[in-house]
């Protein structure tokens, strides 16, 4: 993909009626995927995403199209469209007219725009791996599981690449190009014990391209699914009630992610839909608690050099010793709200307008043990395993559905337990939290999170947490 050329006559077009901020988003994205079922090749495909998409923002207003036509012509046909339903239709300009401050860069004294350059340089280039290895990959693992256990008696497993190449311009001159490599591993086993039958499923996900394969990975991966089914067989159902609850470190992330992170985004809090909205700088949960949405970490599923915006990546700090100190800005909920963008615009292609999203969400470190978490439980329930949820973003309300856990009794684990829903309120669930274990784990599991008809990688994690009463049932 290249055609910078084309960005400064493109961008003049977008902002030609008046518009305050214009960017353009291109990408040329290959994503190739093989499952093997039993040893077999039960699915392969491969599809290519190519286009570009540019928004025009007036106050606060935003137009937005999308070509899959990459010539100057075709986009500057988009530009116009995204100019004319965006609100700005209002005495035409010529050239390129930066916009406010608060849109992060003053205008240059000579009251010339710059043509875009690139924030920073692209990273090396990343190669897939090649079919036959992967297929080669996956029959190593089919054999290896069921070497490990005699009750396998099917195996399904996938691999899926996606390798994503961006070119990014916007009206304050900034521009950059980047490439993210993203691969996913799923594997589903089967095993039967004394006429009945149980599935477990493991899956990873990471910012890697070939480099993601490892022994360690497929040994993860497979003991974990073989993990999963076989705790069925033993598990019961327990009876419900409300009951303290602890949370296990790492996938229980999950519901700090659906149950509270969602309704940090500012669009939400714009809109007073978010049961925080009003709440920043207010103390709203235990000083123990800290919770941050990181775009930092090489290989996190959530990592981002820049985000879909032109932002720089960064660590945000949501919840400070149980202070609300931030909310998840993009360029228009900074804009609005007169703060700087943190980082979290995010699309998930060309075709979508960026809104603000999670990247990795996790709560810190506390000074716990789960040993001593655990023993401080007279009777509840011990979660380790979550499968899908539903949540009220304005409300807090949340279901989860938990596939495996334990009960706990007189402060030790005792009976395996599966299939329960915990039900609460996340804001509540967040002040209930009494202890915070010193164990962080984040989840590299393949989390996909929706939004708004868009769906992004995302990871999430948890260090062991007690919350005193949910209701299990």
């Amino acid at each position: 993909m290249n055609f910078k050329l084309s960005f400064h006559p493109v961008l003049s077009t977008a902002l030609s009626r008046g518009g305050q901020y214009a960017d353009i988003y291109a990408e040329d994205t290959t994503v190739t995927s093989i499952e093997l079922q039993d040893g077999k090749v039960s699915q392969a495909q491969q599809a290519v995403l190519y286009g570009a998409g540019i928004r025009v923002v007036h106050d606060g207003q935003t137009g937005y199209a999308y070509t899959m036509d990459l010539s100057e012509s075709s986009l500057k046909e988009a530009a116009r469209f995204a100019a004319s339903v965006s609100g700005n239709a209002v005495n035409d300009r010529k050239g390129l007219i930066l916009p406010p401050d608060h849109f992060c860069r003053p205008a240059s004294k000579t009251g010339k725009t710059r043509l875009p350059q690139n924030l920073d340089p692209p990273p090396a280039k990343c190669t897939a791996i090649p079919s036959h290895e992967v297929r080669e990959l996956l029959l190593r693992l089919d054999e290896e599981a069921r070497q490990r256990d005699p009750r396998i008696i099917r195996v399904k497993a996938a691999l899926t690449q996606r390798i994503q190449n961006i070119q990014f311009a916007n009206s304050l001159g900034e521009a950059y190009e980047d490439q993210r490599p993203r691969t996913a591993l799923v594997v589903r086993i089967v095993m039967e014990q004394n006429g009945q039958t149980q599935m477990g499923m493991a899956t990873s996900m990471m910012q890697m391209s070939a480099d993601f394969v490892t022994g360690e990975r497929i040994d993860s991966v497979i003991t974990e699914a073989i993990s999963r089914a076989s705790f069925l067989f033993d598990a019961v159902q327990p009876q419900g009630g409300e009951m303290p609850v602890v949370m296990a470190a790492g996938g229980s992330g999950i519901l700090l992610h659906e149950a509270i992170g969602h309704a940090f985004e500012a669009d939400f809090i714009r809109q007073g839909t978010s049961i925080f909205t009003g709440q920043l700088g207010k103390q709203i949960c235990s000083p123990e608690i800290t919770i941050v949405d990181d775009g930092t970490q090489p290989g996190d599923a959530g990592h981002l050099r820049w985000d879909d915006e032109g932002i720089p990546g960064q660590c945000t700090t949501l919840v400070r010793e149980g202070r609300l100190e931030s909310f998840l800005y993009d360029r228009v909920s900074a804009e609005h709200f007169h703060v700087k963008p943190t980082g979290n615009g995010r699309r998930e292609s060309f075709r979508h307008v960026p809104q603000p999203r999670m990247r990795s969400t996790y709560m810190l470190a506390g000074p716990a043990t789960e040993e001593d978490i655990i023993r401080s439980v007279k009777r509840g329930i011990y979660a380790q395993v979550f499968t899908n949820g539903q949540v009220q973003i304005g409300a807090g309300d949340f279901t989860f559905y938990m596939k495996q856990g334990y009960l706990i009794e007189d402060g030790r684990l005792t009976r395996p337990i599966r299939d329960v829903n915990i039900i609460g309120n996340g804001p509540q669930a967040l002040r209930d939290i009494s202890m915070v274990g010193n164990n962080l784990l984040i989840d590299h599991s393949a989390s996909m999170c929706g939004k708004g008809g868009q769906s992004v990688p995302v990871s999430q994690g948890l260090p062991t947490v007690l919350i005193n009463k949910l209701i299990v049932g």
